[in-house]
């Protein structure tokens, strides 16, 4: 018989685990992707968000300007302003999975 004790401490370590890897993912994924421009705080505060006028995801009212969907369409898709290409599409790098975990974590910055 196998005992309930030692399968409940499994599954909770494997549990941790998971959720530990994911938030793991995503802060990796927006420090590798998004941090160059968008800056390691969520500041636009980068020589190239600076040129690029990127937003400062700790501003609530920046954050009320779009939706996740919005959001998630210009991770996947990237950003162009008067045809030309401000922000790459990541939709080639990233998992749909991974880029809602990007919006949660963009959320996360808001005051």
């Amino acid at each position: 018989m196998k005992n309930p004790i030692v399968l409940t401490v499994v599954g909770m370590v494997m549990s941790l685990s998971a959720r530990n890897g994911v938030a793991g993912d995503t802060a990796t994924n927006w420090l590798h992707h998004c941090a160059p421009c968008h800056g390691k705080e969520g500041k636009g505060d980068t020589t190239i968000g600076k040129k690029l006028n990127v937003k400062n995801y700790h501003d609530a009212k920046v954050q009320a300007a779009f939706s996740d969907a919005e959001m998630e369409r210009a991770i996947k898709e990237g950003v162009k302003t008067n045809g030309k290409e401000t922000m790459k599409p990541f939709g080639n790098k990233l998992s749909d999975t991974d880029i809602k975990a990007l919006v949660a974590y963009i959320r996360s910055f808001k005051k």
